[in-house]
């Protein structure tokens, strides 16, 4: 590919890449995966400290811990590394995170008020909605918020590395709500766990795949100063 190509092709990557909350059962090739996977390492890192330890979790494995996780669920076993609340988001962050919920509840053909369907559907994303493969990002026990953010960039760098590859992704934070479960599953003892990503071939023929949430203009959330 020219240099000339390349914002091209790096703007179609980026804004073409999306959640996808629907997957094909195929299975992504073991050379395909090791491909992406050394692509994502090649992140950014504090003092190129590269704090990320990553589990791939497919197959019988893949299927043990999708019951583990709809075990705590049920049991409301919730165990979290990293501090949430329901209140984290206010003002526009929360009015985003409204929008983008009423967005994937219609495509779906959920009701706002119906409670027992998105109790259901929650309980979907435990079975990684059907992805063959979810990677599992922690770090080392004594993480804080910095080298969460190393571990981020490290994310974003395997979302797309996915992209690029034809593959699709769903980055689920309530995979980290179980962190427990997950790590009991894996045999993981000293990590903290920040997040997983599902991913696989996506279904094209769900509608969840096609919604596409707006970005804010750059005025909302960028100043240049010179």
């Amino acid at each position: 590919m020219s240099t000339d190509a390349l914002p091209t092709y790096a703007e179609k990557l980026i804004r073409g890449r999306r959640a996808v909350r629907a997957f094909r059962p195929d299975p992504v090739p073991d050379e395909t995966l090791r491909t992406i996977f050394s692509l994502a390492g090649a992140a950014p890192s504090n003092s190129n400290t590269q704090p990320w330890q990553v589990e791939v979790v497919s197959g019988p494995a893949r299927d043990r811990l999708s019951d583990a996780l709809l075990t705590a669920h049920a049991e409301g076993a919730i165990s979290t590394d990293f501090p949430y609340r329901d209140d984290l988001y206010t003002g526009v962050h929360a009015q985003r995170r409204r929008k983008a919920g009423a967005t994937m509840y219609g495509a779906l053909g959920i009701c706002r008020d119906d409670q027992e369907a998105r109790a259901a559907y929650d309980a979907e994303s435990l079975r990684f909605y059907g992805a063959p493969h979810v990677a599992l990002l922690f770090l080392p026990p004594n993480a804080e918020a910095r080298m969460a953010a190393d571990v981020g960039m490290y994310g974003q760098n395997l979302l797309l590395a996915l992209a690029a590859y034809g593959i699709a992704s769903c980055p689920q934070g309530l995979l980290s709500f179980y962190a427990d479960a997950v790590r009991e599953s894996l045999g993981v003892r000293d990590r903290k766990l920040l997040f997983g990503v599902s991913f696989g071939y996506g279904d094209p023929s769900a509608r969840v795949n096609h919604i596409c949430n707006p970005r804010a203009e750059l005025a909302e959330t960028t100043r240049f100063h010179s």
